[in-house]
């Protein structure tokens, strides 16, 4: 049994396709989707899609891109579906300085206000970080210290890694960690305890090498669980059922109500 833990089902790429994609995200075996949220729109599907298929979980931010356009119309929206317990997390949040799409000081205040949601809340926050790692942690150290995080759809360095594992934090592996030119990636996997370890989709984005040009959806996470199985040399089994394992620690799925 595999748990996608970053995917964007609500997305406009994939929604007008959800039902054929959820079944076949079933027949490979996926039994868990987080669904991420990024703006009104997704959150709003994102809520009705949990209602049809009750093994979906959603959770919701702003990313670090799009807070300069979105961030202070969509954080009262994250706050009510907090309020009304609809979420498993929030993210995901973070810092891109390699875009910087948003200017930096807009998205820390944001990544600031959502270390402070998370802990009032208890929920854990998603973390997507870019170049950036180095004001990432600094920020966590002083206002997000000992708290739940993961750093999803990780492509950084060992030293990184080794700085989101001292930090009580999970990393989760997309697709990329696939593609032939990853090797460094690869050996990020290796370094990562298998229980601190997530895998993700991050539908409908970075497809597998298998897949290269399409979009992705939850089915294709096999293909990530097969490489980090030969990597880690473990059985594909054995990574699905850890990453799972650790997606349901971190996420805490059965307490959502």
């Amino acid at each position: 049994m595999y748990t996608d833990s970053h995917a964007h089902l609500t997305s406009e790429q994939v929604i007008d396709q959800i039902d054929p994609i959820l079944a076949r995200a079933l027949e490979a075996s996926v039994t868990k989707v987080v669904n991420i949220c990024t703006d009104a729109q997704t959150l709003r599907q994102g809520l009705k899609l949990k209602k049809r298929y009750p093994w979906i979980y959603n959770t919701a931010a702003t990313t670090p891109h799009d807070v300069e356009a979105e961030g202070e119309s969509f954080f009262p929206l994250v706050e009510q579906a907090v309020a009304d317990r609809e979420l498993v997390a929030l993210g995901e949040t973070g810092l891109d300085y390699f875009y910087e799409h948003s200017n930096r000081a807009l998205q820390k205040r944001f990544l600031l206000k959502y270390f402070d949601l998370a802990l009032s809340a208890q929920l854990p926050l998603i973390f997507h970080c870019r170049d950036a790692f180095s004001d990432l942690f600094a920020f966590a150290d002083v206002d997000y210290k000992d708290a739940p995080g993961l750093l999803h759809c990780f492509t950084g360095t060992v030293e990184e890694a080794r700085g989101v594992l001292d930090r009580g934090w999970y990393l989760s592996l997309s697709g990329i960690v696939t593609f032939k030119k990853s090797e460094a990636l690869r050996e990020v996997a290796k370094f990562v305890p298998l229980d601190r370890l997530l895998i993700e989709t991050d539908t409908p984005y970075l497809a597998p090498q298998s897949h290269r040009g399409m979009l992705n959806e939850p089915s294709f996470i096999i293909e990530t669980a097969a490489c980090l199985a030969a990597v880690l040399g473990k059985s594909v089994q054995e990574v699905a059922e850890a990453t799972s394992l650790n997606a349901e620690k971190f996420f805490s799925f059965s307490k959502l109500i």
